[in-house]
């Protein structure tokens, strides 16, 4: 296992993952600071709890859209994503899960 370092909105956080996945998680975190931050800039929505769960919502579109018979994963089918998405919770849940003895 591995330890990452990464900032995200202005906050620390140090996320353990496998070893090889160092660089696709500070590429997540990086894509999800500039989503969170943006939407903060906005001005519009109030609150870190807020902000992420808007932030979750535009990526889950943008990956909806991507889906969709025109967009450049409409050839997987069905298994395949949910295989997709069940690695990516997996590594995701990997980096999250030390994070919650921390505090």
């Amino acid at each position: 296992m591995s330890t990452v370092d990464v900032t995200i909105m202005g906050a620390p956080y140090r996320l353990v993952c496998k070893e090889g996945e160092e660089r696709a998680l500070r590429e997540a975190a990086a894509f999800l600071d500039k989503k969170m931050t943006a939407i903060r800039d906005a001005g519009r929505i109030k609150g870190n709890d807020r902000i992420a769960v808007m932030a979750a919502l535009g990526v889950a579109a943008e990956f909806l859209s991507a889906r969709s018979p025109a967009g450049p994963l409409s050839d997987m089918s069905l298994l395949d994503m949910q295989t997709k998405m069940s690695a990516m919770h997996q590594v995701l849940d990997g980096a999250l899960t030390p994070q919650e003895t921390l505090f």
